[in-house]
């Protein structure tokens, strides 16, 4: 059975969601997202990856900066929903909006709650060096990623980076939403209140973190770059110019932080790292030995 649905996202990782409830045949009244933004040289306003989408499927938009006022939150209750699915929207949304659907707001959220509640859930995931992750279906209540479970998908991180785990994250979210969805229908699903251990939060990524840090432990290091890579990107400075480093492997290795070892691999606190891909300001990522020809290292020179 179809359900009358709105739909509240913004960035790419919620436009698989979408996807599958539009195929599941479900009755999408409407969608909100971020309104669009300024982006590039010219600060040409940018419509959101699911405005985008919305609009290709005929789906009308609505693209409100704040549902804390009456009128927003009258026009959200006259669409008479059965729920509202909420992945990654980027607005608080008031208690008002979340008791109009008939079976209230459920959220998919990029980390196995309570760890990680918050903005940033899949890079601190990484950055964290945790062994796994995964999505969680749950029924939104006032609290930031607070409410009961419906279901759950885990997935193993290992060598991901941040983009690869985002991507399965994504796939893995919208089959997952699509099952909570008609197990909560057929009032076949019980939600299950989170732990009250366990608790952290994924603050949003501040640039004046993605900057690498040589004397901390090369494997401390190497989740940060997994977990900003391909973006925003950790970096580090040679000869005046940053360089994102998007891969890199730990390595044995001994020497002052920042040093270039013989093997052209880089000493950090604890051992080493032995860059895979760079990346120059204004240019495409490359290959660590490509690189290396048009940049020049030398052994024993320093990384600041």
């Amino acid at each position: 059975m179809s359900l009358r649905l709105a739909f509240m996202g913004t960035p790419a990782f919620a436009v698989p969601t979408l996807a599958e409830l539009i195929g599941a045949g479900h009755d999408i009244a409407c969608v909100y997202s971020q309104p669009p933004r300024p982006k590039g040289r010219g600060l040409a306003e940018e419509k959101s990856p699911v405005h985008k989408f919305a609009d290709s499927a005929g789906i009308p938009v609505r693209t409100p900066v704040s549902l804390k006022g009456a009128e927003e939150q009258e026009a959200f209750a006259a669409l008479q929903l059965d729920a509202a699915v909420v992945v990654a929207y980027g607005l608080l949304l008031p208690q008002a909006v979340l008791d109009a659907p008939k079976l209230g707001c459920i959220n998919l959220h990029g980390s196995l709650l309570p760890r990680w509640r918050g903005a940033a859930p899949i890079q601190r995931s990484i950055m964290a060096g945790d062994a796994e992750t995964g999505v969680m279906a749950m029924k939104m209540e006032a609290g930031l990623d607070t409410g009961p479970v419906l279901m759950a998908e885990r997935v193993t991180i290992g060598r991901r980076t941040y983009g690869e785990l985002h991507d399965e994250l994504a796939r893995l979210g919208a089959d997952l939403m699509g099952r909570a969805l008609g197990a909560l229908e057929r009032g076949g699903i019980e939600p299950v209140p989170q732990s009250s251990d366990g608790v952290t939060y994924a603050k949003k990524i501040d640039k004046a973190e993605t900057r690498i840090d040589w004397t901390r432990p090369a494997t401390e290091i190497d989740c940060k770059i997994r977990g900003l890579s391909p973006a925003p990107g950790a970096w580090f400075e040679a000869k005046g110019e940053r360089i994102k480093l998007l891969l890199a492997e730990p390595v044995a290795g001994t020497g002052a932080p920042g040093e270039v070892l013989p093997d052209f691999s880089i000493a950090c606190g604890q051992g080493a790292l032995k860059p895979v891909t760079v990346q120059r300001a204004g240019r495409g990522a490359a290959d660590w030995n490509a690189f290396l020809r048009g940049f020049p290292l030398q052994a024993g020179d320093k990384l600041q």
